[in-house]
Parts: C-alpha cells; sequence; structure tokens
C-alpha cells in the first residue's frame, strides 16, 4: 500500500529545506525525499577548494542565522554540515538515501515512484537543484581524445588534470573561481563573456554599505515585478549573474589569459570566436547547468522544455511546483538567501488549498534511518 502526504518536497537541498521551513510553520504535513546519504552531501561533492562566493550573513536559511562572521566565506564542508544541523534544528522530516525516478497523477492524487518505495501526495515540490546536468556544447565529442575534459561538478582539484594547459570555458563564479585557482600552477585560459562584476571587495569595511545595497537591489529591484528586473532576466538566463567575489583584476593579477568565446574545433583543438585554435591539455566546462526532470512524465513543459511556471507554481497541473530555478522570482532565487523568499510564497499558495485527506502516518515513517543526525 502507498504512503500518502499532504505534500512531498522532492530534493534535501538548500531549496527543499527551506520549503520545509514554511510548510512547518503553517503546520501542513509533509516530507523531504533526499537521494543523498546526509543532508548536504550535494554540497560536498563539488570540487575541494569551493566556497560560497557570498559572505556569510547571506548564507542562512530562513528562520536560522549563519553560524560564522557574517563577512566571512563558507567552505563547501562548512556549507553542507550547516544545511545537516539545520534539518535537525527543525527536526524536517527528511528521508534520504530516497532516488525519485517518476512523477505522474492518476486523477486523484500525485504518484511519486522512487527507488524503493511508491508514495503518493496532494502537492508535490519539486526542488532536486537546477544544477544537475553539465551543459556541455555538442563539439565537444570532436575534440582530441587526448584532451581531459571535465565540468564544474566533476572536478575536485588539481590533481584531476593531465600536464599542461587549461582552458575554463565560461566566465561566470564557478569559471572565474576555478581559473583562479589554477593559474598559479599551469597556463590557464579563460573563455566566454565578461558577465560584469560588482567592481569593488565586496566585504571591505569601507564598501560594506554598498554590498548591502547590491543585495538587497538582487532582491528586491532585479525582480519580476519591476521593469528593470524584466529586462534583466533574459540576459542573466542566457548567461549568468554578474561576479561577486572574484575580480576580473584578480584573474589578470594571476596570470590567467581571458580568451574569446569557444565555438568550435580544428583539428581535434578548441577553436575561439576569433579564429585562433588553442593546444591544450585539458578543458573544464563552466557552462551552467540544466535540471533533471526527465521523471516527470505530466504535460508541464513548455516547447524550450522548461517547465511553464509563474513564481514556482506549474500553470498546467494544480498542485505541482517549482523552487530553486534560476530567476524563479528574481536574481536572488537561485542564492541561499533568496531561495527562502520563493518558498514561503510557494507554501502560503499550498496553505490556501484544501488538506488533501491521508492515512495517519506513524511518526517514525517521517525520518527515515540514515537522516540528519543531531550536530
Amino acid at each position: 500500500m502507498s504512503e500518502h502526504f499532504d505534500t512531498i518536497v522532492v530534493g534535501g537541498g538548500q531549496a527543499g529545506l527551506a520549503m520545509g521551513y514554511h510548510l512547518s510553520r503553517l503546520k501542513r504535513p509533509f516530507v523531504i525525499l533526499d537521494e543523498n546519504t546526509r543532508t548536504g552531501d550535494s554540497w560536498r561533492t563539488r570540487w575541494d577548494s569551493l566556497r560560497l562566493f557570498t559572505p556569510a550573513r547571506y548564507d542562512a536559511l530562513p528562520g536560522s542565522r549563519y553560524p560564522a562572521p557574517p563577512w566571512s566565506y563558507p567552505s563547501r564542508e562548512e556549507f553542507a554540515e550547516y544545511l545537516s544541523g539545520y534539518a535537525d534544528h527543525f527536526a524536517l522530516p527528511v528521508r534520504n538515501n530516497i532516488r525519485v525516478t517518476g512523477l505522474s497523477h492518476n486523477g486523484l492524487s500525485f504518484v511519486i515512484e522512487t527507488n524503493n518505495q511508491r508514495l503518493e501526495a496532494g502537492n508535490v515540490v519539486v526542488a532536486p537543484g537546477w544544477d544537475r546536468k553539465p551543459k556541455v556544447p555538442a563539439f565537444a565529442g570532436q575534440l582530441s581524445p587526448q584532451i581531459k575534459q571535465l565540468t564544474a561538478g566533476t572536478y575536485k582539484n588539481q590533481k584531476d588534470l593531465a600536464p599542461g594547459p587549461v582552458l575554463v570555458v565560461g566566465a561566470g563564479n564557478s569559471g572565474a573561481d576555478i581559473a583562479l585557482e589554477l593559474a598559479p600552477t599551469r597556463r590557464t585560459y579563460l573563455s566566454g563573456r565578461h558577465p560584469g562584476e560588482i567592481p569593488w571587495s565586496i566585504d571591505a569595511f569601507a564598501t560594506r554599505p554598498l554590498t548591502l545595497a547590491v543585495f538587497f537591489a538582487f532582491s528586491h529591484v532585479l525582480n519580476l515585478n519591476t521593469p528593470a528586473g524584466r529586462k534583466a532576466r533574459p540576459q542573466i538566463l542566457a548567461h549568468s549573474g554578474p561576479l561577486v567575489r572574484v575580480k576580473n583584476r584578480d584573474l589578470v593579477r594571476a596570470g590567467v589569459e581571458r580568451v574569446p568565446r569557444t565555438e568550435e574545433t580544428r583539428d581535434g583543438q578548441p577553436t575561439l570566436s576569433d579564429g585562433r585554435a588553442l593546444e591544450v591539455a585539458n578543458i573544464i566546462w563552466c557552462t551552467g547547468f540544466r535540471p533533471d526532470l526527465e521523471w516527470i512524465h505530466l504535460p508541464v513543459f513548455g516547447p524550450d522544455g522548461e517547465p511553464e511556471q509563474d513564481r514556482g507554481v506549474a500553470k498546467s497541473q494544480a498542485g505541482l511546483y517549482f523552487l530553486g530555478a534560476t530567476f524563479q522570482r528574481s536574481l536572488s532565487s537561485s542564492m541561499v538567501h533568496g531561495v527562502g523568499t520563493d518558498a514561503a510564497f510557494i507554501a502560503r499558495h499550498i496553505a490556501a488549498r484544501a488538506p488533501q485527506a491521508a492515512a495517519p502516518q506513524p511518526q517514525h515513517n517521517l525520518r527515515q534511518e540514515g537522516s540528519a543526525a543531531p550536530q
């Protein structure tokens, strides 16, 4: 017999946990399904030296503050531990080691197929992370097999690379971070359109008021309710947001060579938009990600393959929601400090719907062995 829940949240990262916080405040029963062994593991698998590009004061989920000096930059492990402790502190019902393989609707409720059970729900929030599948251009397959290719998701440290030069493709925050790390030990090229940057050190004491104003603008100015936000959104979706911590001058000082867009191959080598072919031993694709939503077997996608939604509310399927997408409501939607606002909006939408009838669930079912332990 299938278990039935009022709401199932798919994904136990920062978006799913923020969703759980707001649902619990509204006293709506729910469960969070996380495919990872531990809450926060999606961060533990990223490259070793990763630090959040936002200061700790902007790295807290709703209802908490980040436990570090406000102008410090948490490491990937520190942030993973924060997520684990957050889930435990608010007693969020996370079930770990649960991978969702299918989502459909039987006319009465949603049907969720997983790697080991079948669940039903009146509402489903899809929050598995919008950085699941790397966007790698088709011509990557035409590159010489002697060139080692990695992505921002598979690169861990310099030991992953073959001896010789490296081309980092994609000049956003991830590409800039990785290029800066590699430049002291090998010739490093950074390819792509410069996305712009916050032109000052965001944690310098003298410029902190400006930094506060910028992050305020990310949420309250660059959003779907303002002309400036609506104008900026297509450009941000097509490219990336501005560099926040790393500056172009940092890259220049480190010896990173900026080159134009990588567009094709010639004789197995990457070729730039200016016609040059670079001889490199490694390429790291930092060209963005797309969500893995192939398990959703519902007619909710538009011609571009993206979910058709309005601030996370699916347009053609009542009770289905999406959370964590880039610029879902504002530039901060996919940032840690911004996802809580979108989660609160969706939680209120769910609360306005009639609760879905379900058989009472035993309390021990709400948290599976292997979920986040007390910190």
